[in-house]
């Protein structure tokens, strides 16, 4: 099976290089696109990795390639040097097709979707295969094409499972900044911009948060163990404590204390 956790020490830093850096409350820096951060060291470790958000990097904790990276180095390139505008557009690829793997993995787990198992099963195998083709396959692949391929049987498991909820749908709203009302147990919050949002003890149990943006949401003392396609990025973006209820599978984040 493909693996989906990023191993940093199997990688060559391409989270370091590939992305662009611009100057914000994210990062203090501005970085081109392929050039490498000057805190990353000749090892591929980053040289203030232990201190990034009190040195101005944030957004490098919230950052998750989905095991991409190693992808990319060890089966795409087999470990061998490859030029960097050949990593970017392997990576450019495998990344939002390992976050939809997840996605995807995640809805077989759904017991309420057993029926869209064995379409889920054909599906991971699919894009799985993709993942492991030589980067001139890759660069023809169309992200788009595979990712409207797996909506609807997401929607369709999500929908499975959060029957029996009070299931409002707030897909998409804006909740930046506020105190959500209401039952968000079932919730449709796909897509949602959860920007700073105060959801301390809030029980999002079975609720869809796929896609949403958790950045700077407060999420302390909230039930998320059950809320639907979580993933370790939206985790990291937020603000948690010891009484946050995660999912089995994913970290609770040094900064959360």
């Amino acid at each position: 099976m493909v693996e989906l956790r990023a191993d940093c020490a199997r990688c060559a830093g391409l989270c370091c290089v590939i992305p662009a850096l611009t100057r914000s409350a994210d990062f203090a820096i501005d970085k081109p696109a392929g050039e490498p951060c000057p805190n990353l060291r000749d090892d591929f470790r980053c040289g203030i990795h232990a201190s990034l958000r009190v040195r101005g990097f944030p957004g490098c904790t919230v950052y998750d390639c989905f095991g991409a990276g190693q992808q990319v180095v060890q089966v795409t390139f087999g470990g061998a040097a490859a030029a960097r505008d050949e990593l970017s557009a392997a990576f450019g690829v495998l990344r939002p097709l390992h976050e939809l793997l997840w996605h995807v993995d995640a809805a077989r787990g759904f017991p309420a979707a057993a029926s869209l198992r064995p379409a889920l099963d054909t599906l991971f195998a699919r894009v799985s295969e993709v993942t492991t083709a030589s980067a001139a396959v890759l660069a023809g692949v169309s992200v788009a094409e595979l990712r409207a391929a797996a909506g609807p049987l997401l929607r369709e498991a999500s929908r499975l499972a959060r029957a029996g909820t009070p299931g409002r749908d707030l897909r998409g709203a804006d909740l930046i900044g506020k105190k959500p009302r209401g039952d968000l147990r079932g919730a449709d919050l796909g897509s949602a911009y959860l920007i700073g949002a105060d959801l301390r003890g809030a029980d999002l149990d079975r609720a869809d948060v796929i896609g949403a943006d958790f950045r700077g949401a407060d999420v302390r003392g909230a039930h998320l163990a059950t809320a639907l396609f979580l993933t370790q990025p939206q985790v990291n973006a937020a603000n948690g404590d010891a009484a946050t209820r995660l999912p089995a599978g994913l970290d609770r984040p040094p900064h959360w204390g």
